[in-house]
């Protein structure tokens, strides 16, 4: 695995599991929301779809580790303001 690779990779990761770990915090702890277990999982879907688009290309100009990571993290916090409306 080239480093650059692993790099981006870890970018969208940790963008998704804080986004998870976020959700769960803001749940359980901080009594925020009361999001179920299924939707408070869906950044890590997110991440998901990341590894599963990766399989050789042609990228689109969109397709950046960067922007997947902001839709682990706009996933994140959607879910919570559906939450904490409903």
């Amino acid at each position: 695995m080239e480093i650059e690779r692993a790099r981006d990779d870890l970018i969208v990761a940790a963008s998704a599991g804080g986004a998870t770990i976020a959700i769960a915090l803001l749940s359980g702890v901080a009594g925020v929301a009361d999001v179920p277990t299924l939707p408070a999982l869906a950044p890590l879907v997110v991440y998901a779809g990341y590894l599963f688009s990766r399989k050789g290309g042609p990228y689109g100009p969109l397709d950046r580790p960067r922007n997947w990571a902001a839709v682990a993290v706009l996933v994140g916090v959607v879910v919570v303001a559906a939450a904490s409306v409903a």
